[in-house]
């Protein structure tokens, strides 16, 4: 018999206006946000028979106790505020991007009489034009250089264009004409700037060959540097545009979706079609979703991926027909998604199923990638063998890092300090081998929470704590952290050696309305850094591949234990200096009140039977003791 749920009782009060829905957890967190054109005839699609329902739906209903609508005076309008409210509160069961970054794009300045050739992660309609995107900044940082080796186009901004009285260093390296203090022709200029859209647009040929050129000229000088520096313009040039592969008969742009399902979840993959070349790739996996679920992964992945600032092609090739899936009541993929993506780019955007056998061709190209990831993630993140292999390949780890400890460091000002320590044995949490160190700030040098000092000062009882040792000891923390943690170790005398390595929260970049940069710390970032002893770079791990996704998921458990250890000890003090106030009760007591009970609100709500039960107090003392308490009750 079919048991409906406590929530569709809520069903004749909602409303028949489009909208947004928010199903929350005992805790009140939101677990789910969907929108409907209807949301009384939507949320009935929730509350049918349990065989009827999605696999996730029905783990997704099992959590939820309450429900939240609100009501939106258009179907835009809804799905607007529903991208909203998943990138902020990123509900567990919906489909949420792992990997949202902006990537990198080639963006050349036309407007201006110079233009000049740089590197950004933002479209802004000033009449620019873009190249892209490369998910490796590197690469199209190493092709920026080596295109400005051949194009000598100015470098710098328009402030400093403008106001410059000598030409830069570049100009003396033959690297810029200088038409910021030189009278340089206008039309020249153009035309370079024509080569340089020729190239980027995929007809690299002409670079590739002066390069070789002036490699082997340096190589018949000895100029073996210089040669090769452009060995590897060459390579970094090959990687960015020789090897497009012309997919389309025309010069058209355009982005194409597919998805694929295996044992374990479903993968997507986005392939960059640009002027008819494949230019890169991106990959994306769900565990534990299927097909079924996807007109939904590709609605959530639009309203993710093209955000306002992104670029995005005035087509879009999708595997569904969305004037077909326009029909469905809940428009989980519609024509309103092509509507904002349109205000988002600023020109039309057509969402459309392949239609030629080129383009299915594409499509077919795009499934066979999405299926690879769905095979690698699944693989990578269910066998922790693999994992752990792919950790010590990342990390260049002498061999497999079957003991890995993790260590983190939390206090409030220098207060009740305490270094937590979690270990992961063959990839599995060992929680009854955490343990928490504990530190008098008087006896450290330096100023109060100074997490160097407190690192430092760790090392040398962990080596007093002896083995096991691990194979790996990752460092919640930057270079500064890891490289205290290690003169600490080779203070004390260091003989049993293991690697270490740091993890550091990523950077974003925030652009200011004068056109500069600054990188700042963000919590949750996918491009974390991996930082090793006698390195000056964080290694170049994937944003968002498994071994990087374990590394944070060490470095958060290490992390919430430091801070659980600290709050315990904090919370400690200041219960134990409460209970002291009360007349009779000592320290000792105090302590053993403490041991016994953990907590504040168990110690007052003790009967005297059980306050006879702590080792040491009796039963006369347990019953003045309760008087005491029942005191500070009221």
């Amino acid at each position: 018999m079919h048991t409906p749920h406590p929530l569709a009782a809520s069903l004749p009060a909602q409303p028949l206006t489009p909208g947004v829905y928010l199903f929350k957890d005992a805790q009140g967190r939101i677990v789910y946000v969907g929108k409907a054109k209807v949301l009384r005839k939507r949320l009935a699609s929730y509350f049918q028979r349990d065989d009827a329902l999605p696999l996730k739906t029905k783990s997704m209903l099992k959590v939820a106790t309450s429900l939240d609508t609100l009501c939106t005076d258009t179907e835009k309008e809804a799905l607007l505020l529903e991208a909203s409210l998943i990138k902020k509160h990123r509900p567990r069961y919906n489909i949420v991007l792992r990997d949202d970054k902006q990537y990198a794009l080639f963006k050349l300045e036309k407007k201006h009489q110079f233009p000049r050739l740089t590197i950004t992660r933002r479209v802004v309609r000033d009449g620019s034009v873009y190249f892209g995107p490369f998910t490796s900044a590197k690469v199209a940082r190493d092709a920026w250089k080596a295109i400005h080796q051949i194009f000598p186009l100015r470098r710098c901004s328009g402030h400093v264009f403008r106001n410059r009285v000598r030409p830069c260093l570049y100009h003396h390296m033959g690297l810029c004409l200088g038409p910021c203090v030189y009278d340089v022709d206008v039309r020249e200029y153009a035309r370079m700037v024509e080569r340089v859209e020729m190239l980027l647009a995929g007809r690299s040929r002409e670079l590739i060959e002066v390069l070789e050129k002036q490699m082997h000229a340096a190589a018949e000088a000895l100029e073996f540097e210089d040669a090769a520096r452009l060995r590897d313009q060459v390579a970094a040039v090959r990687a960015t545009v020789e090897q497009q592969v012309a997919v389309l008969t025309t010069e058209e742009t355009v982005d194409v979706l597919a998805l694929a399902q295996s044992e374990a979840g479903l993968g997507l993959a986005l392939l960059f079609v640009r002027r008819g070349r494949l230019l890169d790739k991106k990959q994306y996996f769900w565990p534990g979703l299927t097909l079924e679920h996807g007109p939904e992964a590709v609605a959530g992945f639009l309203m993710q991926y093209y955000e306002a600032g992104r670029f995005i092609p005035s087509r879009i090739i999708i595997p569904y027909d969305i004037n077909v899936m326009d029909a469905d009541q809940d428009f989980s993929l519609s024509q309103e998604h092509a509507q904002v993506l349109t205000e988002r780019r600023g020109g039309p955007v057509r969402l459309l199923p392949p239609r030629s056998t080129t383009e299915k061709k594409l499509m077919a190209l795009a499934q066979t990638n999405a299926r690879e990831a769905a095979r690698q993630e699944s693989r990578a993140g269910d066998d922790p063998e693999t994992l752990l292999v792919a950790v010590q390949r990342a990390l260049h780890l002498p061999a497999v890092p079957r003991r890995i400890e993790a260590v983190d460091v939390s206090h409030t000002r220098g207060e009740q300090t305490r270094v937590g320590v979690i270990v992961y044995v063959d990839g599995q949490h060992r929680k009854d081998q955490s343990k928490a160190y504990a530190f008098d700030p008087d006896a450290l040098p330096g100023a109060p929470g100074d997490d160097y000092a407190v690192l430092h000062a760790w090392a040398a009882r962990r080596l007093a704590s002896g083995p096991p040792w691990p194979d790996l000891l990752l460092v919640d923390g930057g270079r500064g952290q890891l490289a205290s943690t290690l003169s600490g170790f080779h203070k004390a005398a260091w003989t049993e050696s293991f690697p270490l390595a740091a993890i550091a929260k990523g950077r974003v970049e925030d652009e200011s309305a004068a056109g500069t940069t600054r990188l700042r710390r963000q919590r949750h970032s996918l491009e974390d850094m991996i930082y090793l002893p006698g390195r000056k770079n964080p290694l170049p791990l994937r944003p968002g591949s498994p071994e990087l996704l374990f590394l944070q998921r060490v470095r958060d458990s290490v992390h919430h234990f430091a801070i659980g250890s600290h709050r315990r000890s904090r919370g400690k003090a200041v219960l134990q200096s409460e209970l002291l106030q009360a007349p009779g009760i000592g320290p000792k007591t105090a302590r053993l009140l403490w041991d016994h009970f953990q907590t504040w609100d168990r110690m007052l709500a003790a009967t005297p039977e059980e306050l006879a039960q702590v080792p040491g107090l009796g039963q006369k003392r347990a019953g003045r003791i309760a008087e005491k308490l029942a005191a500070l009750r009221t």
